[in-house]
């Protein structure tokens, strides 16, 4: 049976990418002494990062979609700390039933936030 799964993505500078995800709210899991490897959490996830120095943001396509019980009060938060919204990401409701919003780390993982909407 499967019960969980934890994405891995590409990062290039540790330092720049615990700070972005420290101000969504997530916490370091784990051992911060790996200076290939970040593990943050949040509520009930984690995404663990590794270093890839030789990204290219541009041709980064990693992504993640982030379910939410508050997606309102979530993108909220995030507007009032004035963190980034991507330009074609902002809230709305998508034709599949789902409102969601998006944003780009600092290595262009896209994260995506929904809610289902029922």
């Amino acid at each position: 049976m499967l019960n969980d799964i934890v994405p891995k993505l590409p990062m290039r500078d540790k330092a720049k990418t615990l700070e972005f995800y420290i101000n969504l709210g997530f916490q370091v899991f784990g051992s911060p002494d790996y200076d290939d490897y970040l593990m943050v959490q949040k509520d009930n996830i984690q995404i663990h990062f590794f270093k890839f120095e030789a990204l290219e943001p541009k041709e980064n396509y990693g992504q993640v979609y982030i379910r939410t019980d508050d997606i309102d009060g979530l993108y909220r938060s995030m507007l009032e700390r004035n963190l980034a919204i991507h330009p074609n990401g902002s809230l709305q409701v998508k034709p599949w039933g789902q409102k969601e919003f998006s944003m780009l780390d600092p290595d262009s993982n896209l994260l995506t936030f929904g809610q289902t909407m029922t």
